[in-house]
């Protein structure tokens, strides 16, 4: 409203106030996802899509579009990029890695579950504990509370400072009903969040914020408040010029009988 009252457009103070908010967000939280990256993201994912319509044996550029993929959550695609790969004998690490976890996102947790064996098998360390971090996700989203806790509880003997894995963790013990060690574990969660170098806690933001749910809600209500006195204010500021008023004593030249028209 402040920001309509000095450029007199609505949708231009709209466009303002959305580059105003990113710019403070790219300075202070880093909350809102780059756009340029989700961008050049996306680019890439079509130049390998186009490079696979010309050279399906590509499996270089099926895996990284897989990978792509899974980051994007759409599992079913990557299992069907990934699956032409395993068939033409790709069976290192990262290739039954990618298609372990694709098959557990697309909802077939047998076959996941051993493609991750045989990860495992090969690399027990690989990317500092990915596989047990992925196995505790999908088995607390498939109920399976038990492996899940004992995965997780294996990915952070690896990676201690892991915010992620605590929150998933707290997770397993809240419905296990443990209420208080799954608290204590989220405050684990969110003292490491808050030692942790800055590029850190930029990755690990939204899963501090899932920690402490309450630090968010208290953003929102701050800029609840600051909304609300901006309103006020605004509402006590003049909008209109009011036009003066014009009151005359004596009657119109045309209705006075003795002017100039009368006879």
């Amino acid at each position: 409203m402040g920001l309509t009252l000095l450029t007199g457009s609505p949708l231009m103070s709209l466009a303002l106030l959305a580059v105003l908010l990113f710019a403070a967000d790219r300075f202070t939280l880093q909350v809102i996802p780059s756009p340029v990256r989700a961008l050049k993201k996306w680019q890439r994912a079509g130049e390998l899509a186009g490079t696979i319509l010309t050279n399906t044996h590509d499996r270089r550029a099926r895996a990284e579009l897989a990978d792509i993929r899974l980051g994007q959550k759409r599992y079913a695609e990557a299992v069907d990029l990934l699956r032409p790969n395993l068939d033409a004998g790709d069976d290192d690490v990262d290739t039954l890695y990618l298609l372990g976890v694709a098959y557990l996102g697309a909802g077939e947790a047998p076959k996941g579950e051993l493609l991750l064996d045989e990860a495992a098998r090969l690399d027990a360390d690989y990317r500092q504990g990915a596989i047990d971090l992925e196995r505790g996700r999908f088995r607390l989203q498939r109920g399976d509370l038990k492996n899940a806790r004992e995965a997780l509880e294996r990915f952070l003997l690896v990676r201690q400072g892991s915010v992620e894995g605590r929150v998933l963790l707290s997770r397993v013990l809240l419905k296990e009903g443990l209420v208080a060690e799954a608290k204590a574990m989220r405050d684990a969660a969110w003292r490491e969040y808050t030692v942790a170098p800055r590029f850190q806690r930029r990755r690990d933001r939204w899963w501090a914020y899932r920690a402490r749910p309450s630090r968010p809600l208290t953003y929102a209500a701050l800029a609840l408040v600051m909304m609300g006195v901006g309103a006020y204010v605004t509402r006590q500021l003049p909008l209109h010029d009011v036009a003066p008023r014009y009151y005359y004593d004596a009657p119109y030249a045309a209705d006075d009988p003795g002017g100039d028209d009368a006879e």
